[in-house]
């Protein structure tokens, strides 16, 4: 914790509640953006007596939410321990504060995973409850719980969200045949993962020239997900998927008005650098929304759209485009975290490569990667890479 507040020691059964926490933390994953993922668990006399996570955006916060259920249970929070994944918030935004829930429920002691990093809170949830004669603990299992909102956590600290990349690609290093076609490298069951990644995403960043080739539709389909997927099931019941902001680079306007992502559910930018009245005109007819981000040399800025998209409350962002684009983000250093898929197959010398990166000629100028998680997906392999 920061400041000078003073919290109390840690328990020992504290860890395991906190997991507990943690993990219905995940039923928000794909349906409470751009709000963060947070769980919460009430304790009294070592017995669970209510939890709740934040569903849906607008709408009560886990807090609330497992105190609603301790209430159905006909259970009494006074002198209870909430366990929160993520600081009580102090402040009026949709909902009321959740410090002042928690007060009035006559709980007894807040354990907190970590610190709010959104400035409007940070620490001042701790503080009021500590003023109300609350006792509180923070940072446990931080790390845990810091991982399944790395965008909030990214955007509240530096205004820009988490960029995902992903990748799919052949044994010999080739994510496309010469002309382009890449339908399919992977398997079902990879194909299955991308979804689920591309749910909880709040935007999807690809290049015209993937659009023009496989007139791509960039949505959430739950429906194309395995029935037996506990995942889905667990968490996704009961809400339909909030698809994601599409975002297209388009130096020159190529995208043509009839592209199907256009008449999809959902909104569809396209950023530009060279913008033509009439073809701007004629593609925000169609449904897009066009903005004019240039760089010095007459191409999209993406450093901008990024900032561009933090501002606009965006969490997290999916990059999955071909190898121009996926170069341009890499080489710029806006990849947070690369999901390679390597489908066990050769596609030869003449495909396309993963990645364009020609300013890298000698050995000295390789760009060095961190491999944190190996995962078989169906026959295919998934690699998560973070660069250093």
């Amino acid at each position: 914790m920061t400041g000078s507040l003073t919290t109390s020691p840690f328990l020992p059964e504290d860890a395991s509640y906190m997991a507990r926490a943690i993990r219905l933390a995940y039923g928000g994953l794909y349906t409470c953006h751009p709000n963060p993922r947070v769980g919460c668990v009430l304790v009294k006399n070592g017995e669970i007596i209510g939890e709740g996570w934040h569903q849906v955006a607008g709408e009560g916060h886990a807090e609330v939410n497992a105190l609603k259920n301790a209430q159905e249970r006909g259970a009494d929070t006074t002198g209870a321990t909430a366990y929160v994944s993520l600081e009580p918030c102090s402040h009026f935004g949709k909902t009321p504060p959740c410090a002042d829930g928690l007060i009035k429920a006559g709980i007894g002691r807040v354990v907190s995973a970590i610190e709010d990093p959104n400035p409007n809170v940070s620490g001042n949830g701790h503080r009021k409850l500590l003023e109300a004669g609350v006792q509180v603990s923070c940072g446990i299992q931080e790390t845990e719980a810091t991982a399944i909102n790395p965008g909030f956590i990214k955007r509240m600290k530096t205004g820009m969200p988490w960029v995902w990349l992903k990748s799919a690609m052949s044994v010999d290093g080739r994510t496309a045949m010469a002309d382009g076609e890449s339908q399919w490298i992977t398997g079902a069951a990879a194909r299955q993962d991308v979804q689920r990644l591309r749910a909880r995403v709040e935007a999807i960043i690809t290049g015209v020239e993937s659009v023009l080739h496989d007139d791509s539709s960039l949505t959430v389909r739950p429906e194309s997900w395995d029935a037996s997927d506990a995942e889905r099931h667990q968490w996704c019941d009961g809400f339909e998927p909030i698809q994601p902001l599409r975002v297209v680079l388009d130096s020159n306007l190529r995208l043509p008005t009839s592209a199907k992502m256009l008449s999809l559910p959902g909104e569809t930018w396209v950023i530009c650098a060279n913008p033509e009245p009439e073809k701007m005109a004629a593609l925000e007819a169609a449904g897009a929304k066009v903005l004019i981000m240039p760089n010095e040399q007459g191409q999209v800025d993406i450093s901008a759209l990024l900032r561009h998209l933090g501002q606009a409350d965006v969490n997290e962002v999916l990059v999955e485009s071909g190898a121009v684009t996926a170069g341009a983000f890499v080489d710029q250093g806006l990849v947070d975290e690369w999901w390679l898929y390597m489908a066990p197959c050769l596609m030869g010398s003449n495909a396309r490569p993963v990645v364009h990166l020609p300013q890298i000629n000698a050995m000295k100028q390789k760009r060095l990667l961190d491999l944190i998680e190996t995962r078989q997906i169906g026959d295919d392999i998934r690699f998560r890479y973070q660069f250093k």
